[in-house]
């Protein structure tokens, strides 16, 4: 039975094609070749070249994003398949873009390409809302750095005291040095009266001097800050618009040591909001990287160390993992003791990210829910956890409610 596979080697601009029956012996295949371009018409003329040549598969090289269009052309009508460019590095001195092409069918029947998990549509859009959430924040925390650095120039202590350089009080006497005012005791006054430094304690670290110039960076930097609040507000309702058919698994997924609201909502957009395409959870840990490696030679393990992975979710993890090993009296802080002494602080840290990723996946897959056993705290501290995630989740349009249950045994 025939079987014909075609193989495209992604530029830019143009695209190599290869299409050959793999079905036939090597010494008789006879691959059709095709130059096309990138534009909207050229890959509809792909398409529909492809379909006469009744090709069953298409596999391409991950080119940075520019297999994203290639992939949305011809995935309605083909069984597709994305190559890592490195598993199909070519030898020294053989390169063409034919052959790259040609050795992508090759090593597909082989074998021996790493393949890329590509998700659903659907799921693709939520990457697309968390991942640029997660750039805005990291901007902001730039921008942060870059306020705190100009206040330092012009002998600005206010970081030094007040422990969240952009909070309320923070804003008003940041917004008042780029007006002009220069006393201190009049910037000291602008901060709320439930800071714990003294208005004395202020007014010292605010005795300072900014040059216009300076003062003209700082309102520019304020105006940006302002503008990047308001456009990671906005992803947040955007994408808890779009997560909001899955609000069940994001509000199990919240009830985890380490992870919030937000950690969750990204979870459910990098792996699905059921992990269907991980059957078990030693696959999700090895795709995420979290899971020791293998590198055999000589029936010596030379290195345990971890895949890259999806590094969007080893960043969550990681921050999860640092947050849940501090929660008193909690199953994975017990574990991270014992493991401590043993592996180092790193790896204890990555193992417990291990441990949470093994979790995560029975609450997705399994639609298991959390229950911490330990220490679980007074039932005050329990009363104000719920209310502080319920809030979340009402802010960002989720229908939740608290039902008391019995208490899980210690």
């Amino acid at each position: 039975m025939p079987h014909t596979i075609a193989g495209i080697d992604v530029h830019k601009r143009v695209l190599m094609v290869v299409v050959a029956d793999m079905a036939t012996p090597d010494a008789q295949r006879h691959g059709e070749r095709r130059r096309l371009g990138t534009t909207t018409s050229e890959l509809q003329s792909l398409a529909a070249w492809l379909q006469q040549r009744q090709v069953q598969e298409v596999v391409m090289e991950s080119t940075a994003q520019y297999w994203k269009p290639v992939w949305l052309a011809l995935e309605p009508d083909f069984e597709l398949h994305l190559a890592q460019a490195q598993s199909n590095r070519a030898p020294g001195g053989r390169k063409s873009d034919y052959r790259d092409a040609e050795r992508l069918l090759r090593r597909y029947v082989a074998d021996e390409l790493f393949l890329s998990f590509v998700p659903a549509p659907e799921q693709r859009l939520w990457r697309t809302l968390t991942r640029n959430k997660r750039q805005l924040v990291r901007d902001r925390v730039r921008l942060q750095n870059q306020i705190e650095a100009l206040l330092e120039e012009g002998r600005i202590k206010l970081s030094s005291v007040i422990s969240e350089l952009l909070g309320d009080s923070g804003r008003r006497i940041l917004q008042a040095l780029a007006a002009g005012e220069s006393d201190p005791q009049r910037l000291a006054a602008l901060g709320d009266r439930r800071l714990h430094a003294s208005r004395d304690t202020l007014a010292d670290a605010l005795d300072g001097t900014l040059a216009p110039a300076q003062r003209a960076v700082l309102q520019l930097a304020l105006e940006r800050l302002e503008l990047l609040d308001r456009q990671i507000a906005q992803l947040d309702q955007l994408t808890a618009a779009q997560l909001r058919p899955y609000q069940d698994a994001i509000t199990r997924l919240s009830g985890v040591p380490g992870l919030g609201l937000n950690a969750a909502q990204q979870i459910v957009a990098e792996v699905g909001p059921a992990a269907q395409d991980f059957p078990t959870s030693q696959q999700l840990c090895s795709w995420v990287g979290v899971s020791p490696g293998s590198q055999e030679s000589a029936e010596q393990n030379r290195s345990g160390r971890c895949p890259k992975g999806n590094r969007y979710l080893r960043r969550i993890l990681c921050q999860a993992a640092q947050a849940a090993v501090k929660k008193n009296g909690s199953f994975l802080q017990s574990l991270f003791r014992r493991l401590l002494t043993r592996l180092g602080y790193p790896k204890a840290i990555w193992a417990i990210a291990h441990r949470l990723c093994q979790i995560i996946w029975q609450i997705l897959h399994q639609g298991a829910q959390f229950i911490a056993y330990g220490q679980l705290g007074t039932p005050q501290q329990q009363q104000r956890r719920a209310r502080r995630l319920l809030t979340q989740l009402r802010q960002l349009g989720y229908s939740a409610q608290l039902i008391p249950t019995q208490p899980a045994t210690t």
